[in-house]
């Protein structure tokens, strides 16, 4: 039987988890479910788009994934079900889908099922667990409403440069209070190509000088840049907490300034 992941921002001390994962029991006894995180910052679309954009390509074809944040429905931001690189995603388009796909997806319709309940508050328990049931048994997306042509944007902070000043932001703290920032290592090679760099950030308080391939590079308590598996420049501190001992924080500034080259890896 197929796989159901779930992302939400319900936390683990209330019923919301459980009662979703009954419903999707209820219709399907057979379902695999796996948990990508339910600790999303209450109504954080984009922090719950980062997580699923940096999960879901580890999965098998044919997985659904229900998105569990800002699920109220209106006219402008309706229930959708999209069709992108073999999955299916299930939430509601306020954006969110723009923020996990790279381009458009195959196939997309407004969800177009009956509620398990007279109520319209809970959509992932009554409409959205029913609809991936649904597709994991076998329906074609086209059973679940009608074709839609697009997508709410909603587009991160893509990183300006002015003249020799890359200016990027904080987008996620990951649980080891690692910072993760929009930076990708393509556009850092391209804009440091030649030159050799400063990565300053907290007003210049701290700065970094080279990219290391790993934690382990630089002392325990040091602080180091790298380039991990989800391609973002990440701030970290070997055996520490970045974030917390730094006093960092999401959407915060950082600031990559290009020197001329004296010692460049990426010339």
């Amino acid at each position: 039987m197929g796989v159901i992941t779930i992302v939400s921002d319900w936390g683990l001390h209330d019923y919301y988890l459980s009662s979703v994962k009954g419903m999707i029991y209820r219709h399907c006894p057979d379902a695999r479910i796996v948990d990508i995180s339910h600790q999303v910052s209450p109504h954080d679309s984009a922090e719950a788009a980062f997580l699923l954009k940096n999960t879901f390509r580890s999965f098998p074809d044919g997985t659904v994934h229900i998105i569990g944040v800002n699920t109220e429905e209106s006219i402008s931001k309706p229930h959708t079900v999209a069709y992108y690189e073999k999955q299916y995603f299930i939430g509601t388009d306020d954006g969110i889908f723009s923020l996990i796909f790279d381009h458009k997806p195959d196939k997309l319709v407004s969800l177009d099922i009956p509620m398990e309940s007279s109520f319209h508050t809970f959509s992932s328990r009554d409409r959205f667990a029913k609809a991936a049931t649904m597709l994991i048994q076998g329906a074609v997306i086209e059973d679940l409403g009608q074709v839609k042509e697009g997508l709410t944007e909603k587009l991160l902070f893509n990183p300006p440069v002015v003249e020799d000043v890359l200016k990027g932001i904080v987008i996620h703290v990951d649980n080891y209070k690692n910072l993760i920032t929009n930076v990708t290592y393509d556009v850092f090679k391209e804009f440091v190509k030649g030159y050799d760099f400063e990565i300053a950030f907290r007003s210049k308080s701290y700065r970094i000088f080279e990219i290391n391939d790993s934690y382990g590079d630089v002392r325990p308590g040091e602080i180091v840049a790298l380039f991990t598996g989800n391609n973002m420049l990440e701030i970290a501190i070997n055996s520490g907490k970045a974030a917390t001992l730094l006093g960092v924080r999401k959407d915060d500034p950082l600031v990559i300034t290009r020197k001329p080259k004296e010692n460049n890896l990426f010339g």
